[in-house]
């Protein structure tokens, strides 16, 4: 029987692994045996034709991309899909869904891996074939990578869901582009903890990092991040009679120099904090001196407490520099995504996976990374990791930032990024 089982394996192997007679050897093994195939192997074996189906899609997500709220094509060609795969799944929102696989029962513990699918209003201007249909829209932040990586694990997944000893959680989560985000709704809802979900594990595309390598943050990854939006009202007048006019450009350039000393002589040095205005318009002419000027920027920090005492800080300072020159504001804070928190003991046994996979120098420890993600709602209530791959190809060209309208991935990175989900959700499932 083992002589007959040998030819039938190297048959299947030059057979470009064909599932159907994976699947019959796998069984006639597993009658023969009472040991079942460690799942963690099962992708070495596994018909490598799921990989270029995670291109196509990805390639179709990228061509079609929609923006926050408004992801319905994107939610509806998700759901098929799963859908072919025969997996379930419920939306708990208008756009995204929650898939589900049960495993074989004998623990209703679950994890979760959670992708995002929403675009951003970026005008895309690479020129391969797969480009965004989509004027104005465009996937510049890999979201089409995190859904389409996430549906190849699933597919792994879904394939060994007899041998999982609990379920697994699949979040495609909407709108993480543009507050309030996706994130807190789908925590809000109970549907996680309906389904007992112990731990969250989610991903980033980095094309600062090297193609194949898996960077890691234990503790606070990323910053919380809040909008401010500033309206000084003065007087208005000829620019060549300022004594009777109340000047808010002058108002706003002695604001935004002040606000600085918020960070640089409040703030403990040791707390990384951010405050950027990126936007100014103040509608006057070269002799005009306008009434209104528009401020608008963002507050970033990686501890909780410093942001609350320094947005109150904010506030107070802009409220006496305009009242000291006479002028008024109007102040409007939107409290956005909260600190980034990756659960110290699961980051080590994740990156621990990623050195025994693909060696130490592909396992990296990264910094914090002031850039902000709803998936921190998540690690708010569960142990949760947020890691980044690396897909940075310079012999390629791929070297484009992040939100930048050549932005784009080397698809070679699908070999190891769907491995590495895959085998840290077993293994992660495994240990609850």
């Amino acid at each position: 029987m083992q002589d007959i089982f040998e030819f039938i394996f190297k048959f299947t192997l030059a057979s470009k692994y064909n599932i159907r007679i994976y699947k019959f050897i796998y069984n006639i093994e597993n009658q023969k045996t009472t040991k079942p195939m460690n799942p963690i192997e099962y992708i070495q074996k596994q018909d490598k034709h799921i990989l270029e189906k995670v291109v196509q899609w990805r390639r179709h997500l990228h061509q079609h991309p929609e923006l926050s709220f408004e992801e319905k094509e994107t939610t509806k060609y998700i759901a098929s899909v799963l859908d072919g795969m025969g997996i379930p799944y419920e939306q708990v929102s208008p756009t995204g869904l929650i898939g589900i696989i049960h495993g074989n029962g004998s623990s209703e513990k679950s994890i979760a891996l959670r992708a995002d699918i929403d675009a951003l209003p970026i005008t895309e201007e690479n020129q391969h074939g797969y480009a965004s249909l989509n004027k104005g829209v465009m996937h510049a932040c890999g979201h089409d990578f995190h859904s389409s990586n996430l549906l190849g694990v699933a597919y792994l997944l879904n394939e060994i869901k007899h041998t999982l000893n609990g379920n697994v959680v699949l979040i495609f989560q909407a709108a993480e582009e543009r507050i309030p985000g996706g994130a807190s709704a789908i925590v809000e809802s109970g549907i996680l903890d309906r389904y007992q979900v112990q731990k969250v594990i989610g991903q980033h595309v980095s094309p600062q990092l090297p193609l194949g390598t898996f960077g890691f943050k234990s503790g606070y990854a990323m910053a919380s991040s809040d909008e401010i939006y500033i309206d000084i009202m003065g007087r208005g007048g000829h620019g060549a009679q300022p004594q009777l006019n109340i000047d808010p450009v002058i108002i706003s350039a002695q604001l935004l120099v002040g606000l600085q000393q918020v960070v640089s002589r409040y703030a403990d040095p040791r707390i990384p904090s951010v405050l950027s205005f990126g936007k100014v318009i103040a509608d006057g002419a070269a002799n005009v001196i306008p009434t209104t000027v528009h401020l608008a920027g963002t507050f970033r920090t990686t501890d909780e407490q410093w942001r609350a005492s320094a947005l109150a800080k904010i506030e107070n300072l802009i409220v006496q520099t305009v009242d000291a020159y006479g002028a008024s504001a109007k102040i409007e804070i939107k409290r956005g995504y909260p600190t980034l928190y990756n659960n110290p003991s699961l980051t080590a046994e994740m990156q621990q996976l990623a050195t025994n996979l693909y060696g130490a120098e592909n396992s990296l420890s990264v910094p914090t990374w002031m850039a902000s993600e709803d998936f921190a709602y998540y690690a708010q209530k569960y142990p949760a990791l947020f890691y980044f791959v690396g897909t940075r190809n310079e012999e390629k060209g791929i070297v484009s930032e992040l939100h930048t309208p050549t932005f784009d991935i080397d698809e070679t990175i699908y070999e190891r990024s769907v491995e590495f989900m895959f085998k840290g959700a077993v293994s992660v499932l495994q240990g609850l």
